[in-house]
């Protein structure tokens, strides 16, 4: 009938519970707010720790630079060592026996010696010291904005060295005793197998390296840095003195591209001459004046003159021979009209006058002339089906009508040729489709798409940055293969490799963006004309003909690995590339 009274032991163990529901309670939320602390801490510290980590790389960029400055520099000053101790002191002395006059040498090193004693006594020193202290002082604008006013020295060398160059030329030709002295030094391991002329042109080519290297260190150098303002004072002084130094080297770029030209006419005189600029040179054809044939010939065209030439059948020394000089002065040029042979023009000169066709090519023209024949070793595979060439179930074929080589099945076809008096002869299946008129050989079958391999080698060598013959090889164990190598215009990222000079189709091509470029030592297993492409577990070798063939292809490589647009090269085979030869060769 009575609810029972709740003892006293009862009551203080409820007290106790609900104490102990509290205290939990307030634990947890403790624990929550710690844990809240907590990750509030870790974010302060991870925001903290990538700050940190951005100005660690910050620093470690700027040490890159200025580490890649005193690498260069004494590089550079071992260079200026070989010009003024070597060189320069090798020829006064012999200049002081009566050999050839002292005058010559200091025409030709100028004020070397000057800058030599700069480098080595001052900058270089001040790099070395700074470097060993860059731990506490990180910094080098400060030292070249001291040293820079005396790069204005540079400005004498510069001013000299077209003349220079001449002196060099001829006391060289002029001397054998001059001539002997150079050859020994060039001989020597120290030269790295590279001219006089090269290692004279490398003071033109420090200055603007120092503009370069300012500028990246500029870029990761933050406003408020001490030495901002002494870097951007610096930078000024030598932009001035850049701009000088990049006139010369234009100007040693075309003195080069002179002396290709010289061996390949065969030492002819007056090319290499600091006055002569190369406009323009290709392939072209000469009218005959009394029969309606058409010969191939070689134009070379500068801004004093024109020369006319007549292609050799030869891989190296000269090339060309010149037959008529003809002088820009007073020279005109008219266009001509001519049914049997489009595309000609006329130029007129005081020493003679030249009918003249370019060779682009038109189905008008098939048949109506002979064409110029692809020589054999040339390809490695028939030019319209891409099958390739063997000795004895596929043999080389001529087309009687566009001059390609093709296989046997490619050329059982006749047609009559007008150039042959309408008989009729072997062509090709896309030759005979455009002369009997029976279908366009040239659209698409079925719509079926060309392979990315499917290039000419000759139409993307004519429009290349460079091209020309390479060993080829992707496994050490394995022999080389010559290939012939090409970088397109169109495709500047991209290496293909043909088989022959007029390959219709690549055996391979190489994405050449983010590969690494290894320049191979000298070994036993390599030549000092290798080098590799490298990109995980990718590995390519080559090996150039020549150290100068081999800087060649590394200076536009470098370029397209990183994304950049090269600068278009010399062709390494000319004759092969645009297919010069005399004559029409004996062929099946």
């Amino acid at each position: 009938e009575h609810l029972p009274v709740p003892s006293e032991s009862s009551s203080r163990s409820d007290r106790a519970l609900q104490d102990h529901e509290d205290e939990t309670q307030e634990n947890v939320l403790n624990e929550e707010t710690q844990n809240m602390e907590k990750d509030e801490d870790k974010q302060v510290r991870q925001e903290i720790t990538g700050c940190f980590q951005q100005e660690q790389i910050k620093e470690l960029k700027l040490y890159k630079i200025a580490s890649e400055l005193l690498q260069t520099e004494r590089a550079y000053v071992t260079r200026l060592h070989l010009l003024d101790q070597v060189f320069c002191a090798r020829l006064t002395e012999e200049a002081g026996k009566g050999m050839f006059p002292v005058e010559v040498v200091k025409g030709i090193f100028s004020n070397v010696g000057s800058i030599y004693t700069f480098h080595s006594q001052f900058l270089l020193p001040d790099l070395e010291t700074r470097m060993s202290q860059w731990a506490s002082t990180p910094r080098i604008g400060d030292i070249l904005a001291q040293l820079a006013p005396f790069l204005r020295m540079y400005a004498e060398y510069v001013k000299n060295f077209d003349s220079a160059m001449d002196l060099l030329k001829q006391w060289t030709e002029r001397s054998a005793q001059f001539n002997t002295i150079i050859q020994d030094i060039q001989s020597q391991e120290v030269c790295g197998n590279l001219t006089l002329q090269h290692h004279m042109l490398e003071p033109v080519q420090r200055v603007p390296r120092y503009e370069m290297l300012l500028k990246d260190y500029l870029k990761k150098l933050p406003e408020d840095d001490p030495d901002c303002s002494q870097a951007k004072k610096s930078l000024n002084i030598i932009s001035m003195a850049a701009t000088h130094s990049n006139m010369a080297i234009r100007k040693m770029e075309n003195l080069k591209k002179l002396m290709e030209i010289y061996e390949m006419l065969g030492g002819e005189e007056d090319i290499v001459n600091p006055s002569n600029e190369l406009i323009k040179e290709g392939q072209i054809l000469k009218l005959a004046a009394r029969n309606t044939s058409s010969m191939e010939r070689y134009l070379f065209l500068f801004n004093n003159m024109l020369l006319y030439c007549v292609p050799k059948f030869s891989l190296v020394g000269q090339r060309f021979t010149v037959r008529t000089r003809v002088c820009v002065e007073g020279m005109k040029v008219l266009e001509t009209s001519n049914e049997d042979y489009p595309h000609t023009f006329q130029v007129s000169g005081k020493e003679r006058t030249l009918e003249l066709q370019a060779s682009r090519k038109s189905r008008l023209e098939l048949g109506k002339r002979a064409p110029r024949w692809i020589r054999d070793n040339e390809v490695t595979m028939c030019m319209k089906c891409k099958e390739p060439f063997n000795p004895l179930t596929r043999r080389r074929h001529h087309c009687r009508a566009c001059g390609y080589v093709v296989c046997y099945k490619c050329s059982d076809y006749k047609a009559s040729l007008r150039y042959d008096g309408n008989k009729l002869n072997k062509v090709c299946k896309d030759c005979y489709f455009i002369l009997t008129g029976r279908a366009d050989a040239e659209e698409p079958v079925s719509g079926k798409k060309r392979g990315i391999l499917e290039i000419e080698a000759a139409q993307v060598s004519g429009n290349s940055f460079l091209c020309g013959f390479l060993q080829y090889s992707t496994d050490r164990t394995k022999p080389c293969q010559r290939v012939w190598c090409v970088i397109p215009q169109h495709d500047a990222l991209v290496l293909y490799l043909y088989g022959a000079p007029q390959d219709v189709k690549a055996q391979c091509t190489i994405p050449l963006l983010g590969y690494q470029v290894e320049d191979v030592q000298r070994s036993v297993d390599h030549p000092p004309t290798s080098f590799r492409l490298c990109q995980s577990k990718s590995v390519h070798c080559f090996t150039a003909d020549t150290e100068e063939v081999k800087l060649r292809w590394l200076k536009v490589i470098h370029k397209a690995v990183i994304g950049e647009m090269p600068e278009c090269q010399t062709p390494v085979d000319d004759d092969l590339a645009n297919g010069c030869h005399e004559g029409v060769p004996d062929g099946t």
